[in-house]
């Protein structure tokens, strides 16, 4: 037989559930607060560390746009200080062709000395300050002068050159008006009938005048069309019209050393009559003078290697101590009488003489 519990019996264990219940609730509670202060901490740290990444992330922005701007700024001096240094080395060749150009050749030296010393200084910028392919754009700005003191010298080589360049026509000029004049004073007149005048000296020619010519503009190199930049002109005499005698380069540069022996031999420069012959002055010689001429196109003087003499028996003709020091000399120095112009030749002309190297 079962006994009943009895009253207070179960009143203690009622209570003792109840506190059982509660305290499992207290440990649940205190378990959530845990979890949550946790999930907090680690939320905290997580963007604690998304902080740092980011503040680190536009550092590097800050750092590569930094070096970016560095990098395009060097490359646009070291482009400015390039583009400098060339227009400098042009003007420097530019003076230095025409120091040598204008050698003897202008009434005050002192211009040329200012050149000179102008293109020393430009020459010293010029090896201090590499190239712009001597460096890269990820290196600093290389030892030398700046873009602006590059050119600063550029526009003063430039003045200098210009002041030289106006110093030498203007002795040119002065010098084709002496020659001109004393041409017209000296000029001989010409006998008619092929100069059988009583005078031996009398010219030979007695046809109208024709003159030398001087490079054609524009030319193609053909004969009778040589532009300047094949030509070069004598460091002595022009024609009664004020022209140059030009020839090619190498022919001029021959007759240049072949005139200095012929001073020393007559104490007075190679005279000249006609040197380059153009196209059209062919044309009109044949036109002028029928078949004695060459047919245009096909003069040796177009080709810029024949010259002649003046044409006066006494100074320069068959028997002369002139043409008898041409003809013995004048091939050492590449210039020659051709066979048909020999005395016994097909066409007689004692005064013409031709360059063959």
């Amino acid at each position: 037989m079962v006994r009943p519990t009895p009253p207070a019996t179960r009143r203690r264990a009622a209570v003792a559930a109840a506190v059982v219940a509660v305290a499992l609730v207290a440990g649940v509670g205190v378990g959530l607060g845990l979890q949550r202060s946790q999930d907090h901490a680690r939320l905290q740290a997580e963007a604690s560390a998304s902080a740092e990444v980011a503040a680190s992330a536009r550092a590097q922005d800050t750092a590569a746009y930094g070096a970016a701007v560095a990098r395009a700024g060097r490359e646009a001096g070291a482009a400015a200080r390039g583009a400098a240094r060339d227009a400098l080395l042009a003007a420097v060749e530019q003076g230095n062709e025409t120091l040598a150009a204008s050698d003897g050749e202008v009434a005050d030296g002192a211009v040329r000395d200012t050149l000179a010393e102008v293109l020393q200084r430009a020459k010293h910028a010029l090896e201090s300050t590499p190239a712009a392919s001597a460096t890269t754009s990820s290196e600093p700005a290389a030892d030398g002068e700046s873009a602006a003191a590059l050119r600063t010298l550029a526009a003063e080589v430039l003045a200098a050159q210009k002041a030289v360049q106006t110093a030498h026509d203007e002795w040119v000029a002065a010098r084709a008006e002496q020659e001109a004049r004393k041409a017209a004073e000296t000029q001989r007149p010409r006998a008619p009938g092929g100069g059988s005048g009583g005078d031996r000296c009398e010219t030979t020619y007695d046809g109208p005048p024709f003159y030398t010519s001087p490079p054609t503009r524009g030319g193609d190199g053909s004969n009778g069309r040589l532009p300047e930049s094949m030509l070069q002109a004598t460091s002595w005499g022009v024609d009664p019209k004020g022209t140059r005698y030009w020839l090619r380069t190498e022919a001029t540069q021959a007759l240049e050393r072949l005139n200095v022996a012929f001073r020393a031999t007559f104490g007075h420069d190679l005279d000249l009559d006609l040197t380059y012959r153009d196209f059209d002055t062919q044309t009109a010689m044949r036109k002028a003078l029928g078949s004695i001429a060459a047919v245009p196109g096909t003069s040796k003087h177009g080709t810029g290697y024949a010259l002649d003499v003046p044409e006066l028996p006494c100074e320069y003709g068959w028997d002369t101590p002139q043409r008898a020091w041409l003809v013995a000399n004048g091939p050492s120095y590449g210039w020659v009488q051709p066979s048909w112009a020999l005395r016994n030749g097909s066409n007689p002309e004692y005064w013409h003489y031709e360059y063959v190297g």
